[in-house]
């Protein structure tokens, strides 16, 4: 019991750290709803789908008491203060292109790592790990997407977002889990492999890989290696 305390401890996530993932999550959200163009009750309903969404989701299927998000007094009105920012100043925040992406980068490593390392704390299998974490980073874009009423982004062709997250939720899964390697250094890893995979794969124009058809990728390449076949030519 004392060295599951002591785990707790070491896993847990700075609060200034938390409330600046947030912070970033609820303003992307409400940046959308500001430029659709959303009553100030919409500005507000996607800043807490985008700063507190996958949270709670995670903390639904982790079942461990009530959501943080309803239980920390701070979550809910920072949340708030991020919204009115968005509403009256919108035009100037999305001047900030480029710094948006790194810190939305960063936000994806934060709630990737924040959402792993709590199912780790629950015991579960590292396949679930794995599903929590990328859940808790991507979910809250998710709600927004639903509510905006739009294919979410997360399915689409386009940068690396929930790839990423899986990527870094399977890195950490398997590097704090079987390797049994010290936590915070882990956990750095992993937003930092997070965030660059996300910023390079949007400054790089890289796509998440879509279906693809192997069989009919193999026959084609057959057919191109087979030699010309010449023309015949009429009498």
């Amino acid at each position: 019991m004392e060295l599951l305390a002591a785990t707790a401890e070491t896993l847990r996530v700075p609060a200034a750290v938390d409330l600046a993932a947030i912070v970033v999550g609820a303003l992307t959200g409400g940046l959308l709803a500001a430029r659709e163009g959303f009553a100030v009750s919409g500005v507000l309903l996607l800043a807490v789908s985008g700063g507190l969404g996958g949270g709670l989701i995670r903390d639904v299927l982790l079942a461990d008491g009530p959501p943080v998000a309803l239980t920390n007094p701070a979550y809910l009105p920072t949340v708030a203060v991020t919204a009115a920012v968005t509403f009256y100043f919108s035009g100037w925040l999305s001047r900030l292109t480029g710094l948006l992406v790194v810190l939305d980068a960063l936000t994806l490593g934060f709630f990737t790592v924040i959402g792993a390392q709590k199912a780790q704390l629950a015991q579960l299998p590292s396949a679930s790990v794995v599903f929590i974490g990328t859940l808790t980073a991507v979910g809250g874009a998710v709600i927004r997407d639903v509510l905006l009423a739009q294919r979410a982004d997360i399915v689409q062709p386009g940068p690396y977002n929930a790839v990423a997250a899986l990527l870094g939720a399977s890195a950490l899964a398997v590097l704090a889990g079987p390797l049994a390697l010290p936590p915070l250094p882990v956990a750095v890893l992993v937003i930092v492999l997070v965030a660059g995979l996300r910023v390079l794969s949007v400054w790089r124009g890289w796509e998440a890989p879509v279906a693809v058809d192997l069989p009919q990728r193999a026959r084609s390449r057959l057919l191109l290696r087979r030699p010309g076949r010449q023309r015949r030519r009429r009498p």
